[in-house]
């Protein structure tokens, strides 16, 4: 039996060393224990989203189901040797490492995987801390009530004589913008204690309905036929959207996603997509349906029905990122411009034009992905009125890697690509390529 069919196996071993039971662990992943007992003994297939969450529930890496520890473990050292600067490893002969100093190997396997996480974290806090416009507002608000504390201390420092009710005043003004201060630098330095945290510290009403959009994996079908008063009820009960702004963004993505759910069944995507082969301009000519909706759908069904889930992310004419559904290996940056180079914003100038762009994303784990980019106007088309468009790319991880990619970065800020007609500013990354 191949590696991927003894998921099962693999799975039920680690539950019984976590002396989890089988039922216990169905409750936690969401399926029947009957279900998990044929996944157990690989009577079905598994994947994508139900292996990530049987994984983290297992406090396991999905690499370790799906693969082997030994599988894993030499592709970490591979990844560690193509990374490595200044030295020649044997890779030919990594098995052979791997199987005489187990130790050694793992420990290598360990500081690679760390390096990842700190280079990640490195990235995340160089975006935030540049771009985040919540902390910039922080900060000048601190600096005005520090402006203000002094001007008061100031007054009562320099007048010999003040009436006592003026003083009374400056003292109350005094306690008050001292007090906002302490609890707005109390605020600060939490919010930058999550700084690390792709996921810490949502301050926009985009990245709240993002939050809630990925907790449901972006599934609506069950709203179905579900009035506009139904949705708009079901909207304000999601506890992660916390203002006005969230929940009316939300109604309208949510709404859209529902349409393209009507118009594309998860039946019918289910055929298309069971050889794990992603083609959209297919999906268009079969069923009648726009290119934007296809890229929406595709990206909304792939964690249920493929292997590798797929990514998407929407801007608007103005280049801002308005929605994305990140995939692992192609980074999205969360406050500061995207890269100009990736055909999402190509598309913006060529309306209505299905483009088709094979690119690596620079950087340690450079891999491939396969773009397929659109950009359709908003709302109806009205005489003389020059229309708005939104610009829609789907990103679908390749399992091979090769030349032909256009090497692309995430944002300026930490794009290592040394030479680039389209860069911003400067690189933090750029000298150590």
């Amino acid at each position: 039996m191949p590696q991927s069919g003894l998921a099962g196996s693999r799975i039920r071993e680690r539950r019984l060393v976590a002396k989890v039971r089988q039922a216990e662990l169905a409750e936690r992943v969401g399926i029947s224990a009957s279900y998990l007992n044929l996944i157990e003994h690989n009577r079905r297939r598994i994947g994508g989203k139900l292996l990530n969450d049987i994984a983290k529930a297992l406090d396991v890496e999905p690499s370790l189901l799906s693969e082997g520890a030994e599988a894993a473990l030499l592709a970490t050292l591979r990844e560690a040797a193509a990374d490595a600067q200044g030295a020649s490893p044997e890779v030919a002969r990594s098995d052979e490492f791997a199987g005489r100093f187990p130790g050694f190997a793992a420990l290598i396997a360990e500081q690679h995987q760390r390096l990842r996480s700190l280079e990640h974290t490195a990235a995340t806090l160089t975006d935030r801390l540049t771009h985040d416009p919540h902390l910039a507002t922080s900060v000048h608000e601190m600096l005005t009530m520090v402006t203000a504390i002094r001007s008061t201390a100031g007054i009562l420092a320099e007048t010999k004589e003040i009436e006592p009710e003026w003083r009374n005043r400056f003292h109350r003004n005094l306690n008050e913008d001292s007090q906002r201060l302490a609890e707005g630098a109390e605020q600060l330095v939490s919010y930058l204690d999550d700084a690390g945290d792709a996921r810490a510290g949502m301050t926009l009403p985009l990245e709240e309905v993002e939050a809630m959009l990925q907790a449901h994996d972006f599934q609506f079908d069950a709203l179905g036929e579900a009035s506009f008063e139904t949705l708009q009820a079901f909207v304000a009960n999601q506890p992660l959207l916390t203002t006005e702004a969230a929940r009316d963004m939300a109604l309208g993505v949510v709404r859209q996603l529902r349409a393209d759910a009507r118009d594309l069944p998860m039946e019918m995507l289910a055929r298309h997509l069971q050889d794990g082969m992603v083609e959209p301009t297919w999906l268009v000519s079969e069923t009648g349906a726009s290119l934007s909706a296809v890229l929406r759908r595709l990206a909304a069904v792939s964690d249920a029905l493929l292997e590798r889930p797929l990514g998407l992310v929407m801007a608007d004419a103005s280049g801002t990122l308005m929605l994305r559904k990140p995939v692992e290996g192609f980074a999205i940056p969360r406050f500061s411009g995207a890269c100009p180079k990736w055909p999402l914003f190509q598309a913006l100038s060529r309306p209505m034009q299905a483009l088709r762009q094979r690119l690596t994303m620079a950087g340690r784990e450079a891999r491939d992905f396969d773009c397929y980019a659109v950009s359709e106007p908003v709302g109806q088309i009205q005489v003389n009125v020059a229309p708005l468009y939104h610009a829609y790319m789907l990103i679908v991880p390749l399992d091979v890697k090769d030349d032909t990619g256009a090497p692309v970065g995430s944002s300026c800020r930490v794009c290592p690509l040394e030479v680039c007609d389209g860069r911003r500013e400067p690189s933090l990354l750029a000298a150590r390529s």
